[in-house]
């Protein structure tokens, strides 16, 4: 569905080969379903949902269907941290034990909020013990965390932290403010801004909405896969990997950001905020994901998945998910992005097909 096209500047014609692209990746197999919903000066001017939710029962992928966003979800969690930032409850170079005394142990007493969201905390790997059956027990995630050493000094090696990201930034976020991330993300940012569809944790009621993973033919993590189609896992407080959205849903969230922080008359950040947060805090060959990045806080900077290769911008921000998916934004041209899809690839493959969708969508901005 293309609408509001010519009010938010949009080429019709441009958004017809966007269509047309993202049909043409499903229909070749490049993966079974998707979703593609896109914002320019916060109007929604795509709102695209195809193909299979589940390959093997041949499940359509519906208007209400929601897909497993991985490692998107970081764009989210890391805003908890933004607005307690903006209000006062938390600096930046603040140590994590400064707000957690029992974070300080096994070395980590340097650990700032900063090295977490740039990925510079020094303990990457999530501990062996902390299997998918035990992401329900947020007790022994904060124990986890406690007692996990360090593998590098902090703030001297970028490695990006998988799953370790949101448990800390979960457990910061109770700390400082007194909620759980969950009913942050809820009261503070989905509620207010009225996105229906991004949960972490879903209800069991939900289950049957949400889209099945499938390993395409290259992807490297089967077991991956495998693990985050299980009902536990939606169910699952997961900051850092287990977001359950819509791609409307995360585009909506993304349109907030690209507005400067306010969308449809709600404000949920200040626009020197948005700047401060997105403003570049490290650049440099990550140890963890064997590639350069750039990064603000919370988020990636001109990130590959954002545009073909050679367009890439440091003023568009984001975040990506393992094989599947990326969001973006970028305040200068006034889009929001949300691409989901749930055919898990190698990066080899899923990288190329979503930059393709991105820079579509780039070239229909008039």
């Amino acid at each position: 569905m293309v609408v509001a096209a010519e009010t938010a500047q949009m080429d019709p014609a441009g958004l017809s080969r966007v269509e047309d692209l993202f049909n043409q990746q499903i229909e070749t197999g490049v993966h079974p379903g998707a979703a593609l919903a896109v914002y320019r000066h916060g109007l929604p001017v795509l709102d695209l949902y195809s193909g299979l939710a589940d390959h093997e029962t041949g499940k359509p992928v519906a208007e209400d269907t929601m897909f497993v966003l991985y490692s998107s979800t970081k764009a989210v969690t890391s805003a908890c941290l933004h607005i307690l930032w903006e209000r006062g409850k938390l600096g930046w170079d603040d140590t994590v034990a400064y707000h957690w005394p029992g974070f300080a142990q096994k070395g980590k007493e340097g650990v700032t909020i900063r090295h977490v969201l740039t990925h510079q905390s020094g303990f990457p790997d999530t501990p062996s013990h902390m299997t998918w059956d035990r992401w329900h027990d947020w007790d022994a995630v904060v124990d986890a965390m406690e007692q996990i050493p360090l593998d590098y000094k902090p703030g001297r090696v970028i490695a990006y932290h998988p799953r370790n990201f949101g448990w800390v930034v979960g457990e910061l976020v109770h700390r400082i403010d007194g909620r759980a991330i969950d009913q942050f993300v809820r009261e503070e940012i989905t509620g207010p801004l009225e996105i229906e569809e991004f949960h972490l944790g879903i209800d069991p009621s939900m289950e049957d909405r949400v889209s099945k993973l499938h390993a395409m033919e290259d992807c490297d993590r089967t077991s991956q896969v495998n693990i985050y189609n299980r009902p536990e896992v939606h169910t699952a407080v997961l900051p850092a990997g287990g977001g359950i959205a819509t791609a409307r849903g995360l585009a909506r969230f993304y349109a907030m950001m690209a507005g400067g922080g306010t969308l449809d008359g709600v404000t949920t950040l200040k626009p020197e905020t948005v700047a401060a947060v997105t403003k570049q805090q490290s650049e440099g060959l990550d140890h963890s994901l064997d590639r350069n990045v750039i990064r603000s806080l919370g988020l990636s900077l001109g990130d590959p998945r954002s545009a073909a290769p050679g367009n890439e911008d440091t003023r568009t921000f984001g975040h990506a998910g393992s094989g599947t998916s990326v969001g973006w934004a970028n305040p200068d041209s006034g889009l929001a992005f949300a691409y989901i899809t749930n055919g898990f690839r190698a990066e080899a493959t899923n990288t190329p097909r979503l930059a393709a969708i991105s820079q579509a969508v780039l070239d229909a901005a008039l």
